[in-house]
Formats: structure tokens, C-alpha cells, sequence
């Protein structure tokens, strides 16, 4: 944040804001994710304070932001007050209902008066009237308001974007009134004049938009700042164009071509979707204390040092990028690096250039190879004569080896023309140096015929690979001829037996093949550059090899092709994510192996009854299905979701094991009372084959007297109900994963209809207007009602009234309406209702019920249906 500020003081050009969201420790897709920028002003206060304590700037941003409220009761008619002071470091302002920021202080400190059934209870004095209120203690020399321009519609249930007109003036003086936003012990010898110094906008809808910033740092110009854009603007576009509504006082903006009195076209007025959404104001006599010029001799001399440094850094780095076309790098493996990597860092190949510990140089292109070697003489002290460099090659099975050595024909050859096969990185030169082995000060001479092997060695008891070294050998020459200088290597007695194998390659699977002793090279189709793994033989000579119980892995091949498909996995509780467990398994491992070794881990005598989920990557959750009992062949099956791979499990510990559990079904069932209320959830299992009928028989016994009433099962699903089941339909049909299961009696009034009277659905609902149209949400627990012959609305409601249990002066608020395809058509009181049902039910008896219109009190029974708020995800800086 530092850096951020001092490039914009000093630096003519835009910054860049990714350090500042890297050092918050915010990834991608934190940086893009929409963010209410009040929340994140007050995340960031909190965060700069809590870095600040200890320091000579603590309590710096307090001194700046922090104002102070008295929040009050007062009894009217006995001597009794409360007060409880609170500090702010912002306001939030009323748009709805308000014309400018005056009238939004006013409502701020209105008085409520409290009486009838909303009596204060006043210590020592019971139940009073009084009034209740907020005043300000004082006000901080910096302002920040915001302005509630977002707000939660109860009616429409959803976050909607306020874009009335709002004024708010230049020269704000909340003195004003005879101090009537003040209390009265507060310090009046300071002036609350303000001036407006920066308007916040926000450009949009309540499911994303855009910021952007009006700033007047002098006082006299206004600036815009558009993300990378500044420029200057004029006061009537940093202000008044931003009070919102259509743009004009009286709400009333004729646009070019419209409303024109010479062709009499009506006029149009078009709303605007950018308004400001914070206001910063400055008290004026704070104003050069707030405002003070800066330089740089302003500034801790080590912070200035740092930032210019690492300006200069990124100029260089910059200057690089611009001249990468002039430069190549050049990577150098030695056998220090190979050593360094085979049985730590790699075991596969010989040398990973990306290690950092790989020795690089930037030249230019057409720098003299012979050049090269100089500056390897200066920088890793190896002379020019004991230098002998070898190019790498990708071969077909898509190994990466040492191909051919570079000899002193080259040494005029430019950088850019010491070219590798296609398909490498053009801009990077990899080299292997060889130099002379231990104990030797000058280089092999190499022979016609000779090739360079390399060497690793195999530990069979430690299970440790190592890179044992390199050798040149006359492709004529046996393999039995290389056993003396494999056991120099492996300091084994010369006499030692040995198991000799060629590693071919690892992609997409394994290949490490032995070799026979009397085979020559040329046999083998040895080449420069391959490898050899030897280890101590197993057995004699001649002999299966006859390892020992506590060799996991007895051979060469063994070992690595563990080492290509382990997998650490962790285990994490199904309904506790904080419980994980890691285990180190194989890719290669079945459905069984993965079970019991969890299984082992945590007790569990019976693996069988382990579930498994796999993990979703995009949703960075488990999957909804669980995997079915040995329904994946291996491990590495379990771990891929499309095209992402993880290293994560969910698992549940069941009751009985997975196999019996997939031969029943799972149903979990609500159960409603007679008021439609719900009562308790109960999960049943039963045989897969088994009949509704079976699943109402073993509800029955679980429901606490549950009486001789038949039982029904409904599918539920946003708010409506969509089935009665059959109580002779196979349970296996049932799709409990998307729909709602409900359960409950059937009432002696349904099952004693007249042939006259009516079964019905009735839902709750709310209405969101759209235009002229009014769309319907529904909500609530939807339910069955019988309809009587001659039955007036009046007598409806007061039926519907007793069945759900409504107080009488809640349900005066309620609507009753016959719906029609999402239709409301309200009903009055002396309405026939039963008429309106007798039409034929073509699209479904939920597409024609009778609807409850009244306030949804209860929000979160929408559980389960698509987010509709843009801010969900709450703004958090990690460092």
C-alpha cells in the first residue's frame, strides 16, 4: 500500500493495482470477484490499524475517520435517560425517501417515540413512554458517507439498486439548525463545515457494475479516475450529473430528438444507472493539515530506498522484456546437479532445468560460443580446458537426454546458431557441462564407438535412488564389462552381484527394463546419453531373485513405478471438512486397497462400510453423488473431475456396509402437521423394490402417535407441490436428490368430500412488478384445501385462517387470489371461490391453486434455489 501511494505521488505514469490485491493475499479470482467497496474501505481501515499499533502512526486512522454518536432514551414523563455512546468511521446515509444528504441527517437523528405495546422498560420505573434517538457527539475531520443505494426488498424478496435522485452540495454544514444534529455537551467552538473532496460512483445494476472515482485534491479541478484513465472534468459532471434519477431537477431529462415542440414527438426520459455511492468530504478547518503537500524528503529514508529499488527492478525487468529479442538464456546441468536432484527432487530422467539451483546465464545471441565458456571459467571456476559441453535432445518416447557433444568446431558458432530439435523453447539453450571425474584434472579422451552412460543406484532395503555418475564405453564392450565401474561407483567389492536395467522412459507408464551382463552395448541399443540403474542382487547369479518380506519394493522397477503413481490423498469428513486425514497411497490402488488403508487409519474394522465422494473443483466442495461401492477401478479414477485433478476425498462412516446400503433406498421425508407446519425429518431405508406403501407402513411406526389416519407422499419443489405418489409406485423412481419428499395425514375433511365440494393447492406467494406485469414468487410449505359447494371467500379465509393458525390481525393483511399460469386474480369477499376451480386442470393442478399474498417472514425457506444477492462472498486481506 506504501508502494502503491508513492507511485501515485511521483511517478507520471498509471500503477498498477496487482502487488497491493497480491500483498491482501488474494488470488485471480478474488482480484474479479464483485465487492461492495464501502465493505472493503472498512476492511482495509481495520486491517491498517491493526498494522499500525505499536508504531509512531498508531491510532492515525481513528484520528482522521473517527466520529462519535450518543445513542439515547428518554422517559417522557419520569426523570429517567440512557445513553450509550458509539464510535463511527463512516455514515450510512438513507437514499429511499429522501431528496439530499440534509434530508437523510434529519431522518438519521429522528426521534421515535416509543408507547402502547412498544413501552421502554426504565430501571426502577417499569413501562414508560419514550423517546428514542440518536445525536452526534462529534464529527471526524475526514467525512465519509455512503449512501444506501442498495437495499434488501422484502416484497421481492431480492437486493435492488436505488436509483432515485439524491443532491448532495459542495459546502456541507452540519452546524446547521442551531446545532441540531449535536448533543449538548458537544464542543461547538469547532466549526462542522465541509467541503466535498471525492465522489465515489458506482455504475450498474445490483448484479455487478463498475466504479469509478470524481477527486478534487487542489479544490479547484476536478479530476476522473477511470481505472487507467485520469482526466479532467468539469464540477456540474463530477456532482450533479451524479445525484442519479434521470439527470434533471424535475426529474424530467428530454434527450436530443425527443420531446421536440416542432414535431410534438412526446418526450422520453431515460433513467441514469450511475450514481454516487460514497462521498468523501473534508472539514474545512482540517483541510491543510489533511491536505499538506508531500515530497519526497516526507518520506523514511529505508522506505524510499526500498521502493526506488524496486522501481529500478521493474524498469530493468522491463528493459529486458523489450530487448528479449537481442538475449537468450543459457541453462548449464552439471553432475553436481544431477546428483542434487535424482532421489530428492526427480528420480525419473537426469536433470529438471526449472530447479533454481540450475546454473543460468543471459547472453546475447550472437555472442561466440568460446565466449560462453570465459564466462563459466569466471563465474563457477572451472577452466576452459576442463570444459566439454554437450546438447540436449527430446526423443520420441519423450525422454530428454544428452545427444551430442559440442567440440572445438564450434567455438565460433553465434549463441543463436547452436540450435536445438524443434519443439523446445527457442529462447533457451540447455547445455550438460562435463568436466573431469574425481580425482582427474583433465577430460576423458573420447574414442570412435565410445558412448556416455549414466548411472544410478538402487538401494533395495533404504528404498533410495541416487545418481551414482557417468562413464564413456565402446558400444562394441558387454555389459558385464561396466560392473567394475559400477561397483567404484556404488563402493561395492568388485566381485559384487548385480541386477542391471535400462531406464527407457516414464511417460505415459514405467519402462525400466533389465539388461543381460552378456549382451553387448550395441544389443542393447544403448545410445549416448542413456541410463543405467544397477543394484545389489537378490539372489545368486542365475537365480529369481528372493527378496526380503520388508522390501516393499525389491527392484528397480518396482521402486519407480511406485514413485510415478504415489499419490498423497487427504481424507476429509463428509460432514466435518475440518477433520482431514493424509495418506500416501498409489494411483494404481483399487477401489478395496483405498478403503482399507483409510479404514486401517482410522479403526474401522469393516472397510466396507467407508463411503467415498469424490471432490468438486469448481464448487471446491464434495461432488453430489457419492461413488458407488467398487463403481471406479483405481485411485487416480477417484481424483479427476472433467478436466481438473485433486487430491481430495470425502468419506462417511455408515452404519451398515456401502454394498447392503446400495441395495435400499434412502429417503429423507418431511413431516407436516395438520397446521402444514413441519414436525420433524426422518430418513428411511428400505429394498429398492419396495412400494410407497411400504415407505408410509414404516413411516407409521417411526411418527409419534401417529393414530389410524392414512398417511400421503408428496414431491415438493420451489414451493409448489408436484406429485402424490401411488401407493403402489417402486420407491427405486423416486428422484429425492432434486425434489423435496413431504409427508402427512390426509384430514377427515378430505376424506369425507361430498361429490361437490373440491380438493385444491394452496400456496403463499408475493408479487414483483415488472412493467405492467406482476410476477409471482412463491414461498412457504404449500398445502391441500377442500373447497365446499356455495363457500364464499369470507368463509374460506376464516377456515384458512384456523388451519394454518394465524393471528387475526396478521391475516387482515393477507390476499387471497385464484392463480392462474402464475397469474394472480384477487378475489373479493362475497367471490363463489369453488367457481373459479371448475375448469378443467389442462397444465396441472399447480398451475391453478388458490395463492396467499402477504410478506414472506421467513427468507431462508428458499433455501436451495439460485443466489440472488451480487455481494456474497464477504472481503477478507489475509496478510
Amino acid at each position: 500500500l506504501q508502494s502503491l501511494f508513492y507511485k501515485l505521488q511521483f511517478n507520471p505514469n498509471t500503477v498498477g493495482t496487482k502487488d497491493l490485491t497480491r500483498s491482501f493475499g488474494w488470488d485471480s479470482m478474488d482480484s474479479f470477484t464483485q465487492h461492495d467497496v464501502q465493505e472493503l474501505n472498512r476492511v482495509l481501515c481495520e486491517k491498517l490499524e491493526e498494522k499500525m499499533k505499536g508504531t509512531r502512526v498508531e491510532n492515525t486512522i481513528q484520528h482522521l475517520f473517527e466520529g462519535h454518536v450518543v445513542n439515547y432514551i428518554e422517559c417522557i414523563n419520569v426523570d429517567y435517560k440512557s445513553t450509550r455512546k458509539e464510535c463511527f468511521m463512516d455514515l450510512q446515509l438513507d437514499v429511499k425517501g429522501c431528496k439530499n444528504v440534509y434530508e437523510s441527517f434529519d431522518k438519521y437523528v429522528e426521534v421515535e417515540t416509543l408507547e402502547g405495546q412498544n413501552q421502554y422498560r426504565a430501571e426502577g420505573h417499569g413501562l414508560q413512554d419514550a423517546r428514542k434517538g440518536v445525536l452526534f457527539q462529534d464529527f471526524p475531520p475526514v467525512l465519509q458517507l455512503q449512501l444506501k443505494r442498495f437495499e434488501y426488498d422484502f416484497t421481492r424478496d431480492m437486493m435492488v439498486k436505488i436509483n432515485e435522485r439524491y443532491e448532495f452540495p459542495e459546502k456541507l454544514d452540519l452546524d446547521r439548525g442551531d446545532h441540531k444534529y449535536l448533543t449538548k455537551d458537544s464542543d461547538k467552538t469547532i466549526r462542522n463545515t465541509y467541503t466535498l473532496y471525492s465522489v465515489l460512483v458506482h455504475s450498474g445494476g445490483v448484479h455487478g457494475g463498475h466504479y469509478y472515482a470524481f477527486m478534487q485534491a487542489d479544490g479547484k479541478q476536478w479530476l476522473k479516475f477511470d481505472d487507467e484513465r485520469v482526466s479532467k472534468v468539469s464540477q456540474s459532471v463530477a456532482v450533479e450529473e451524479q445525484f442519479g434519477g434521470d439527470g434533471s431537477p424535475d426529474n424530467g431529462n428530454l434527450q436530443p430528438g425527443f420531446g421536440d415542440n416542432n414535431n410534438n414527438v412526446p418526450a422520453v426520459r431515460f433513467p441514469r444507472h450511475s450514481s454516487a455511492y460514497m462521498l468523501v468530504y473534508i472539514r474545512d478547518s482540517d483541510r491543510d493539515h489533511v491536505l499538506c503537500n508531500v515530497d519526497k524528503q516526507d518520506i523514511a529514508e529505508h522506505l524510499r530506498t526500498r521502493l526506488d529499488k524496486e522501481q529500478e527492478e521493474k524498469e530493468k525487468r522491463k528493459k529486458e522484456k523489450q530487448e528479449a529479442h537481442l538475449y537468450t538464456y543459457v541453462k548449464i546441468a552439471t553432475d553436481k546437479d544431477i546428483a542434487l536432484q535424482i532421489g530428492n527432487h526427480a528420480c525419473f530422467d537426469l536433470i529438471d532445468f526449472d530447479h533454481p539451483e540450475v546454473f543460468k546465464l543471459r547472453l546475447q545471441k550472437q555472442m561466440p560460443f568460446k565466449e560462453l565458456k570465459s564466462l563459466v571459467e569466471s563465474e563457477l571456476g572451472i577452466p576452459v580446458t576442463q570444459q566439454r559441453y554437450w546438447m540436449w535432445a527430446t526423443r520420441e518416447n519423450r525422454t530428454y537426454r544428452p545427444s551430442k557433444v559440442l567440440t572445438a568446431a564450434e567455438d565460433e558458432t553465434r549463441i543463436m546458431d547452436l540450435k536445438e530439435p524443434p519443439g523446445l523453447a527457442k529462447n533457451t539453450l540447455n547445455l550438460f557441462l562435463e568436466t573431469p571425474v574425481s580425482g582427474q584434472h583433465a577430460l576423458p579422451q573420447v574414442e570412435p564407438g565410445d558412448i556416455l552412460l549414466f548411472f544410478k543406484l538402487y538401494d533395495a532395503l533404504q528404498q533410495t535412488l541416487r545418481y551414482a555418475g557417468r562413464a564413456f564405453a565402446p558400444i562394441t564392450s558387454k555389459v558385464r564389462d561396466l560392473f567394475p565401474q559400477m561397483c567404484q561407483f556404488a563402493e561395492f567389492p568388485l566381485d559384487e552381484g548385480l541386477h542391471v536395467f535400462e531406464e527407457i522412459k516414464n511417460e505415459p507408464a514405467v519402462m525400466c527394463e533389465r539388461i543381460e551382463k552378456h549382451n553387448s552395448l550395441h544389443k542393447c541399443q544403448l545410445e549416448d546419453g542413456d541410463i543405467i540403474c544397477f543394484q545389489k542382487a537378490l539372489a545368486d547369479e542365475g537365480t529369481d531373485a528372493a527378496p526380503s518380506p520388508s522390501m516393499a519394493y525389491p527392484l528397480i522397477p518396482d521402486f519407480l513405478s511406485y514413485v510415478k503413481n504415489r499419490q498423497v490423498v487427504q481424507f476429509t469428513k463428509l460432514e466435518n471438512h475440518e477433520e482431514v486425514i493424509q495418506l500416501e497411497l498409489s494411483k494404481l490402488n483399487t477401489y478395496n486397497e483405498v478403503v482399507e488403508a483409510l479404514a486401517n487409519e482410522i479403526g474401522i474394522d469393516d472397510p466396507a462400510k467407508i463411503r467415498l465422494t469424490s471432490h468438486n473443483c469448481y464448487s471446491n466442495g464434495p461432488r453430489p453423488s457419492p461413488i458407488k461401492y467398487q463403481g471406479v477401478e483405481k485411485l487416480s479414477e477417484m481424483l479427476v473431475h472433467y478436466t481438473q485433478v485433486t487430491n481430495i476425498l470425502y468419506y462417511e462412516i455408515l452404519d451398515i456396509p456401502l454394498f447392503e446400503l446400495e441395495r435400499l433406498k434412502s429417503l429423507k421425508i418431511n413431516f407436516h402437521n395438520e397446521n402444514t407446519e413441519e414436525v420433524d425429518t426422518y430418513t428411511l431405508r428400505l429394498p429398492r423394490d419396495s412400494k410407497v406403501e411400504e415407505v408410509l407402513q414404516e413411516l407409521r411406526r417411526r411418527i409419534p402417535n401417529s393414530g389410524s389416519e392414512p398417511l400421503r407422499l408428496m414431491e415438493v419443489f420451489y414451493h409448489k407441490i408436484y406429485k402424490v405418489f401411488d401407493e403402489n409406485e417402486k420407491i427405486d423412481s423416486i428422484n429425492e436428490q432434486y425434489w423435496t419428499l413431504r409427508a402427512e395425514m390426509v384430514s377427515d375433511e378430505e376424506r369425507n368430500m361430498s361429490t361437490n365440494d373440491k380438493l385444491i393447492h394452496v400456496y403463499h406467494f408475493n408479487t414483483r412488478n415488472n412493467g405492467s406485469a406482476a410476477q409471482l414468487q412463491n414461498f412457504g410449505d404449500p398445502f391441500f384445501f377442500v373447497l365446499h359447494e356455495g363457500e364464499t371467500l369470507s368463509q374460506v379465509k376464516e377456515r384458512l385462517k384456523m388451519k394454518l393458525n394465524v393471528p387475526s390481525e396478521e391475516f387482515a393483511k393477507w390476499k387471497v387470489a385464484f392463480c392462474s399460469m402464475s397469474r394472480p386474480e384477487y378475489l373479493e369477499e362475497d367471490d363463489i371461490v369453488i367457481s373459479r376451480f371448475m375448469r378443467r386442470d389442462s397444465y396441472g393442478p399447480w398451475e391453478h391453486y388458490l395463492g396467499l399474498e402477504h410478506e414472506d417472514k421467513n427468507p431462508k425457506s428458499r433455501a436451495g434455489q439460485p443466489a440472488r444477492f451480487s455481494y456474497d462472498k464477504p472481503i477478507k486481506i489475509y496478510t
